[in-house]
């Protein structure tokens, strides 16, 4: 069966139209009914539906062809199924034409059997839901921003960029967070590209990648001798920054003993190389970031309470993982199909509307990353020109709903992962019609706006 759809049944004889509504409730579509093609377009016009379903005639000013004809003018994506006494079958038919401008989707005879009814209206809300999204998809297209390579469309991104936009004139030290695959480091090239540094170094150290003793060799340099192995004097990356930016990542791994030592350079701008009691001092500006709660580390002294408000002085900037910014999955994927495609000299490929409903519901617990990663698989080893159901790794293949019916797992995600996910599946659930959702949820109009704001969903 096709996703939930919303129906609008047109039928000046209100038992036979309740009866198809009841028939189709049942198969878990929403169902509306209207006696008058005039009643119809006003329906439309106020919420357009996935599928009408309208009597060839009907009383009134307006018959079944002019509802036909004025919902597609009004919702090109709403597909319409005619219904016609026996005998009457050339004059739906020509509605279906190629020579029509406002085609119907199919037509049905009466007597009418519920069961070819349930079958059309499935299929007939698929082809409804892919033109759907593919002008959703146009739209995000004309709409999406990509600022030095972070790409997007979601009001919540969109509300990180401003800050780094504005944190890259400064001449603060800048904290991001956010978790794995996010792009944490794209965030610090573009502070850096966008600095009064931009033609200077741009450096990057992973704090979690090396043990203590080799972090501070590779951070403050060494002399020869300082330790077994130095066979000369080295310069490290401090030194090798100066005038330009720092990026040191994962910095709530950094051992106590190094955070000590980093925050005097933070304060004052000198560098002392292990084994030299020489002094070197070194203009840089400083980015961190990382994927740990480093205020909670603060309380729990894993973490120096001094250095993490000498790095938060001007604020941090916090990238929502790519769950809570799904609006922006489908630009994302037809960046990297595009870029891919360009890389290794393949002719251009498209993305079925299955797969982009399975990549936008899909987890993505490594981010952005992850669907680089699968993007990146599927254009190397598809075959067509679209990328299909058959070309996506086996994880994809076997979750489709961003919340699984059946023993839903949640572990790993925060209380408001799981709130948002309640709210876009009420919604889901209520054809997109906000006034229905917040009933469910039992909470005000107001609340759930403001709530559908606060988490980046348009």
């Amino acid at each position: 069966m096709a996703s939930t759809a919303f129906v609008l049944i047109v039928e000046d004889d209100a038992a036979h139209g309740e009866a198809i509504a009841e028939g189709l409730k049942r198969e878990g579509h929403a169902c509306k009914v209207v006696s008058s093609g005039a009643d119809a377009i006003a329906s439309v016009s106020a919420r357009p539906p996935d599928v009408v379903i309208t009597d060839y005639k009907l009383g009134g000013a307006l018959n079944g062809m002019d509802v036909l004809r004025q919902t597609k003018e009004i919702s090109p994506h709403t597909q319409v199924i005619l219904i016609t006494a026996f005998g009457s079958e050339q004059l739906v038919r020509d509605a279906l034409g190629p020579e029509n401008p406002t085609p119907a989707y199919d037509y049905l005879i009466k007597p009418i059997d519920i069961d070819v009814v349930r079958r059309k209206v499935n299929e007939a809300a698929e082809q409804a839901t892919a033109a759907r999204d593919s002008k959703t998809m146009r739209d995000q297209i004309e709409q999406a921003f990509n600022y030095e390579g972070i790409i997007g469309t979601s009001a919540a991104l969109a509300k990180e960029i401003r800050r780094i936009q504005k944190l890259a004139k400064s001449k603060s030290t800048v904290l991001i967070f956010g978790e794995s695959g996010t792009g944490k480091e794209l965030v610090a090239q573009a502070l850096h590209a966008n600095s009064k540094r931009a033609g200077k170094t741009f450096k990057v150290i992973n704090c979690a990648a090396l043990s203590e003793s080799l972090l501070e060799s590779e951070l403050f340099g060494h002399v020869k001798g300082a330790f077994t192995g130095a066979i000369s004097d080295k310069k490290g990356i401090l030194e090798a920054a100066d005038g330009g930016t720092l990026f040191l990542d994962e910095i709530g791994d950094m051992p106590l003993g190094m955070q000590a030592k980093l925050l005097r350079t933070l304060e004052s701008g000198e560098v002392q190389p292990v084994g030299s009691t020489d002094t070197l001092f070194v203009d840089v500006r400083f980015v961190a970031a990382t994927h740990r709660n480093l205020r909670a580390m603060v309380e729990e002294q894993t973490f120096r309470e001094d250095l993490f408000y000498r790095l938060h002085a001007q604020g941090a900037i916090r990238l929502p993982p790519l769950r809570q910014r799904r609006e922006d999955i489908p630009i994302l994927a037809k960046h990297f199909v595009d870029e891919f495609c360009r890389e290794n000299d393949f002719d251009p490929k498209e993305i079925s509307t299955e797969v982009m409903r399975r990549l936008t519901n899909h987890t993505w617990r490594g981010n952005v990353r992850e669907l680089r990663s699968v993007i990146e698989q599927m254009v190397i080893e598809a075959e067509g020109d679209t990328l299909e159901s058959g070309d996506l790794p086996e994880s994809l293949r076997t979750t489709t709903d961003i919340v699984p019916v059946n023993n839903p797992s949640l572990l790993g995600m925060s209380m408001a992962d799981v709130e948002r996910l309640h709210i876009l599946n009420t919604l889901k659930l209520t054809g997109g019609n906000r006034e229905k959702a917040a009933k469910i949820l039992k909470i005000g109009a107001r609340t759930l706006y403001r709530k559908l704001k606060d988490y980046g969903v348009t």
